[in-house]
């Protein structure tokens, strides 16, 4: 130690106040020093060369208010003797050995903690231990809390408290060998540190192993954060795992925020497996209800436990199934954390999969619950009826099966075959009661009713009128009127339901949506030239679509169709590849723009049928992105969303029943496909509809054809799960969604925002160490009023005193019962001020902004814990 040192240290001293510090220094080891050392404003007095009694009158009488640094070597002077005695008593004492030297470094007056100083030599010997391990240590701080310092300066931690240790000691563990000892451990062990961390580890969860390990710990910390969320405890096998009741509420507490920890939560997704394995939980969950799990958020065993068993009671109660228990169970599951898509996805925590699990899951419950609710079958006095009934409601059987196999291929591509058996039952229901019934339905009206043969709905305007009554009124409104028409490939009414939801929610759009009556055969040549402006339509020979005398087949054509309207045409891919500035110089000239994509059809027509509801995803959110760059970039303020034709598609493959009867094309055929033949001259069959294209398009060319009865196909060669070219409702109703761009104050009334949060209740007193708390939306969620995702705790300041809980709220119901939600905080086990204000915060977890506060005040009067 040398002077400059001891000089610092000095003068830290009388800097904090001390007017006379006392140096002993028995052996006299820095005697020689003492004539080069200098204090500013303070008297160096060397006590072997000062008389005693001299020197207490100099400091008591002559200079009460000077500073002096007395020096004294050798023995102490007996205390009957010693003039000085009162002196030492309130003198601030210094020694220049090294753990005397590293307390006051620290910041420590406590000479009682030399021992404890020296004991951790090894640490101390490294500067820049030294200097880390300071930030950590505090005025009064004891023995443990010093030894907290140290293990978080070697863990590296942000925080020197006990849960913080655990966690990022845990962290190091490698969850394919727990027996190993990590790096830390051993760093522990080279600095004395084990002794401290296992008796700290007694105090503060209660764990008192004869021969402690981590794996003990980390083993019996996560079965009593299990045991704190199942009704009624931990299954009897595990129940010797669980700690004490004083130190149960720590371990509930510091797993909870181990989970919630952006930096460490991948550790404890592999550990946490490598713990359910060892202690072979999933042995343990049979005979477990649902409902007696729907808190636990420990294992991703019991998350595939609560899926497996929602998935056997949707399939066992699906003629009688409670909907909004089903909703209820997903949407806490999804909430919280092994299925929480928001969360990032590994082998160890697969979220999007699971995730995946649970939105098929509640698509199958709608799906079920849509189809007791029409038992006795789909309306159909007349094909108004029935085709409103569609529009309405019934197209949400597509939708959710469409929703369920998108869901489903998801997980099962991740490697979850957990679906099959309820993939088996949807599959039977929608293609055995909802496709028959609404075939057998439908065909009642397209025979006995006529649609056939006036191919005419009530207030339905068809296909073919499309331009005349969609474009051409707002074209003739004002010179300067511009109208965008994207053209979607096999765009079914369903799908459009989806996209026209999501294009409300977004700012400055408004979008509605309708159909129109498509037209027969339901294919791609005849449904995009009744698109497009024509005093008249025709076939020709060969079976091409003229309009107006033009064939209407290919881009190029029908750019030279829309030229007669002041027109033109792009593909898609076209247009999003141009530049702001290139978009804007590409329809300066033109009053009408056709916009053309093909996702759906192209993907399932080219050998990628398994594909289809991937292709139908990707074009909702593709023809989204196209809408916003129209009005965003090219200031367009009137779009309209359509397609030539809609589609048929199941994921399980066709069987010979599917397979219409009729081998042979007839004479005078022109076109042969799946869903349609098209000839002329062609004679009836008790197996197809026949009709002419001059009633359903009002084409002339004598063209006629011959559609399957119900969803049959006339052969399968080339694919056939996916088809188009009949007339079932899925193919001929076709959308047509009208986008508007908002301005001034009702663009304003578009922003959208999340869902509020209330807290229920007030003047919160916490009497018991776990305590519940009720939440609710202050209103439904809607395109515009988003869902909102929250992060709940009681806080300490800014630091969570209990887990940390994640909660989503978004009820779009009616029902205000149903925007409540409730989650239970368990408090860390420490001392808390009975008048002191704590706070209850919940704040938006995707972007920390703080949600609500409420002042909680905590009075644990008794012995007391979950």
């Amino acid at each position: 130690m040398d002077s400059a040192q001891i000089t610092a240290n000095l003068g830290r001293l009388f800097a904090k106040g001390a007017r006379i510090v006392l140096w002993r220094d028995a052996d006299g080891e820095f005697e020689e020093m003492l004539e080069t050392l200098k204090i500013d404003g303070v008297d160096l007095r060397h006590l072997g060369s000062t008389p005693a009694l001299a020197l207490k009158t100099e400091i008591e009488l002559e200079k009460p208010d000077g500073s002096f640094l007395l020096y004294e070597k050798g023995e102490l002077p007996d205390p009957e003797s010693d003039w000085l005695l009162d002196i030492r008593f309130y003198a601030e004492l210094f020694a220049a050995d090294r753990s005397t030297l590293i307390l006051r470094e620290l910041g420590l007056l406590e000479q009682s903690l030399r021992d404890h100083i020296a004991a951790r030599g090894k640490f101390f010997a490294s500067k820049e231990r030294l200097g880390r391990a300071a930030r950590f240590i505090e005025v009064g701080d004891n023995a443990d809390a010093i030894d907290r310092a140290l293990m978080t300066t070697i863990l590296r931690a942000d925080q020197p408290d006990i849960f913080s240790i655990v966690r990022h000691l845990l962290h190091t563990l490698d969850s394919h060998d727990l027996e190993a000892a990590p790096t830390a451990w051993q760093e522990f062990e080279k600095y004395g540190l084990v002794e401290s961390f296992w008796s700290q580890m007694r105090s503060v969860f209660g764990y008192d192993d004869e021969s402690p390990t981590l794996k003990a710990l980390a083993m019996r910390l996560l079965v009593t954060d299990l045991g704190r969320a199942v009704d009624g405890g931990v299954p009897k096998a595990l129940v010797n795992l669980v700690l004490p009741k004083k130190g149960a509420a720590n371990a509930v507490v510091c797993i909870g925020q181990w989970r919630d920890s952006a930096s460490l939560h991948t550790s404890y997704d592999a550990l946490s497996g490598a713990i359910a394995e060892l202690i072979k939980l999933s042995d343990h969950l049979g005979g477990l209800e649902i409902e007696e799990l729907r808190e636990a958020r420990t294992f991703l065993a019991v998350e595939k436990f609560i899926a497996s068993s929602l998935r056997d009671r949707i399939v066992d109660t699906a003629d009688t199934l409670n909907i909004d228990t089903v909703r209820d169970i997903v949407a806490r599951r999804q909430n919280g954390y092994w299925a929480n898509a928001k969360l990032p996805s590994s082998p160890d925590a697969p979220r999007s999969a699971l995730s995946g699990v649970y939105d098929a899951l509640l698509s199958a419950a709608g799906f079920f619950d849509l189809r007791n609710q029409h038992l006795k079958g789909f309306a159909s006095l007349d094909a108004k009826t029935l085709y409103d009934s569609y529009t309405a409601e019934l197209f949400r059987f597509d939708q959710l099966y469409r929703k369920f196999c998108e869901a489903a291929d998801l997980a099962e591509a991740a490697g979850w075959d957990i679906l099959k058996s309820l993939r088996s039952k949807i599959e039977d229901v929608y293609g055995n009661w909802f496709l028959a019934g609404l075939a057998q339905r439908w065909g009642e009206q397209l025979d006995g009713g006529g649609l056939l043969k006036s191919w005419s709905v009530h207030q339905v305007h068809p296909q073919h009128e499309f331009f005349e009554r969609n474009v051409a009124p707002r074209l003739k409104e004002a010179e300067d009127r511009r109208v965008f028409v994207i053209v979607s490939d096999a765009f079914r009414y369903e799908a459009a339901q989806e996209l026209t939801g999501e294009l409300n929610g977004r700012y400055r759009f408004t979008a509605t949506i309708k159909s129109q009556l498509g037209v027969l055969p339901s294919y791609t040549g005849l449904g995009m030239a009744s698109l497009l402006p024509h005093t008249s339509l025709a076939y020709s020979d060969n079976g091409n679509v003229l309009v107006d005398g033009k064939s209407s087949v290919g881009l190029v054509n029908r750019q030279k169709i829309l030229t007669t309207v002041g027109g033109t045409a792009i593909l898609a891919d076209d247009f999003m590849a141009m530049s702001k500035l290139e978009g804007r110089e590409f329809i300066k000239p033109h009053r009408v723009i056709y916009i053309y994509y093909n996702q759906i059809d192209q993907t399932a027509d080219t050998g990628n049928e398994d594909k289809t509801f991937q292709a139908v995803r990707t074009t909702i959110d593709e023809l989204g992105n196209l809408v916003s760059r129209i009005i965003n970039n090219l200031n367009g303020n009137y779009i309209l969303v359509t397609a030539d034709h809609g589609f048929l598609y199941q994921e399980g493959a066709p069987t010979e029943t599917d397979k219409n009867p009729i081998a042979d094309k007839p004479a005078g055929t022109v076109i042969s496909k799946k869903r349609y033949l098209l000839g002329k001259n062609l004679p009836d069959h008790a197996g197809a509809y026949h009709g002419t294209t001059a009633v359903t398009a009002e084409a002339s060319g004598d063209m006629e054809f011959w559609v399957p009865r119900g969803t049959n196909r006339f052969h399968f060669i080339g694919g056939s799960r996916f088809v188009h070219g009949g007339a079932m409702p899925q193919e001929v109703i076709v959308p047509i969604i009208q986008v508007t761009q908002l301005k001034g104050k009702s663009a304003a009334k578009t922003r959208t925002r999340h869902v509020g949060i209330s807290v229920l209740g007030n003047n919160f007193k916490i009497t018991t160490s776990r305590y519940r708390f009720r939440l609710i939306q202050t209103e439904a969620t809607s395109e515009r009023i988003k869902p909102l995702q929250a992060k709940i705790a009681i806080c300490d300041g800014d630091e969570p005193v209990t887990n940390v809980e994640t909660l989503s709220f978004e009820s779009s119901s009616a029902d205000m019962n149903e925007w409540r939600q409730e989650v239970w905080l368990t408090l860390a086990s420490q001392t808390f001020e009975k008048k002191k204000l704590y706070n209850l915060i919940v704040r938006n977890a995707e972007t920390g902004v703080e949600e609500a506060r409420m002042d909680v005040t905590i009075d644990l009067a008794f012995d007391n814990d979950f």
